[in-house]
């Protein structure tokens, strides 16, 4: 498996990679800064040195006449002992000097601005300063030319360059001595919510409550707040399932006591023993069965994949389902929707097959237990403006509005034992299948009886 980096590297990364490719430009810049530096202070003492001997560049009785004066050689003396060499001459004549300096295109001269340039002379790279006179009464234009080798430029270039490197690494260094506790500074906050986190790894029961870790940088208080939702979401599940749990044993617990009464009955020979042990273990069946529907629609994660659902044929299988007991309760089970429009199916879905038909089918069941004899439990269906109305429908005595929202809730039974026997989990059921398809669910007067509607968005 792939090692994660970690914050501490990743940060040494962050900021000492920026910093080494910043000093390798600066590096680069420098060079070509301090070269171009170097080039026109020596140009400088050159031009000089020209300037001074082309002065005394004369003409006298027609003839061209100079005196080279020591001042302009010594101003070209430094350390380095480089070779100065010079040349003077009328147009292609020499007048003084080294015959072979390299010489000029005469025309491209100036009279007024020495030229610069590199040459070769004599196996070495030398600068040439050069100018162009023009005398009274000498046809021939005066060429005058200095040069030196380049060995105190180089010099005072590497100078420069080892003071800007040492200066660089100087910070660098700096810098590097600096970063780690920094970073550690910088990272405290963090390891003080780690630590803060590790105190609640304990054997006794978990702690679930907000973190408090005093003050937090502005990056790390999303992470805080996220965190605080998950343990509000753990808390509500585990207590939940606490609830749930608890309240489960407690409505298991009576048919578990029945079929032990009932049991010791049939030892001794009661008839009627084993009826009484038939309806407990119909009414455990049953209990257990809504338990694990519930179960199923309150499960967290990723959803089942999505079916198409015929609302239509769902309706009819629960009634199938049902109809014995309506039946046996003197109930009349219907299913009323108009006829298909266009041709088409009007009452299609998309949603979990599953968990559709067992909210219908406590829905009708609830219609059937909670009706008077001769009444009519109905399932309605819908379609309109996009949307599927689900209807179930009874004529029994309803409940009143400000009950509603106790009802859907889980093991509540506003009739208590006086009522129809039951496990009060089938709004239960009805209200998290529907939240958990994203539909509506809407409990209403039927004038007599209850109406429970569910919207659906039409597959």
């Amino acid at each position: 498996m792939k090692r994660a980096v970690s914050l501490r590297h990743r940060l040494l990364v962050a900021v000492v990679g920026p910093l080494a490719v910043l000093a390798l430009v600066l590096g680069l810049l420098g060079w070509a800064l301090i070269s171009d530096v170097v080039r026109r202070t020596n140009d400088r003492v050159l031009g000089g040195a020209l300037g001074a001997i082309a002065e005394t560049v004369q003409v006298e009785r027609g003839e061209v006449t100079l005196d080279l004066p020591p001042a302009a050689f010594g101003m070209l003396e430094n350390g380095e002992r480089d070779n100065v060499y010079y040349r003077i001459a009328v147009g292609q004549t020499l007048l003084t000097g080294y015959a072979d300096l390299p010489a000029p295109d005469i025309a491209a001269l100036s009279t007024e601005e020495p030229r610069f340039r590199f040459a070769d002379f004599r196996g070495q790279r030398i600068r040439i300063a050069e100018i162009r006179r023009n005398l009274p009464r000498i046809a021939a234009p005066v060429v005058v030319q200095v040069a030196e080798t380049l060995q105190n430029r180089r010099t005072l270039r590497d100078r420069l360059m080892l003071a800007l490197l040492i200066g660089e690494c100087v910070l660098v260094g700096i810098v590097m001595l600096l970063i780690r506790p920094a970073l550690g500074w910088s990272l405290r906050p963090l390891s003080d919510l780690r630590r803060v986190i590790e105190a609640r790894d304990t054997r006794a029961a978990p702690d679930l409550s907000p973190l408090h870790t005093g003050p937090l940088p502005s990056e790390l208080r999303p992470l805080s707040r996220s965190f605080d939702r998950l343990l509000a979401r753990l808390d509500d599940a585990t207590t939940g399932m606490r609830r749930f749990t608890a309240d489960a044993s407690h409505q298991m617990r009576t048919p578990l006591s029945v079929l032990k009464v009932q049991l010791a009955l049939a030892r001794r020979g009661s008839g009627e023993a084993l009826h009484e042990i038939e309806e407990a273990t119909d009414r455990l069946e049953r209990l257990l069965t809504q338990l694990l529907t519930l179960a199923r629609a309150d499960e967290a994660g990723v959803l089942p994949p999505d079916h198409e659902i015929d609302l239509r044929e769902l309706s009819r299988h629960v009634i199938s389902r049902r109809i014995r007991q309506a039946i046996e309760a003197d109930v009349d089970l219907r299913l009323e929707c108009p006829d298909e429009a266009g041709g088409q199916e009007p009452y299609r879905i998309k949603g979990h097959r599953t968990l559709v038909f067992e909210m219908l089918s406590n829905l009708v069941d609830n219609a059937i237990r909670y009706n008077r004899p001769g009444g009519v439990a109905q399932i309605e269906l819908e379609a309109a403006d996009g949307a599927i109305r689900l209807t179930v429908a009874d004529t029994g005595p309803g409940i009143p509005a400000d009950q509603r929202d106790l009802a859907m809730s889980r093991f509540a039974r506003l009739q208590g034992e006086q009522g129809p026997p039951g496990s009060g989990l089938g709004l239960a059921i009805v209200r998290s299948t529907v939240e958990r398809m994203g539909a509506q669910l809407e409990l209403g007067d039927g004038e007599p009886g209850l109406r429970v509607t569910v919207t659906f968005a039409a597959g």
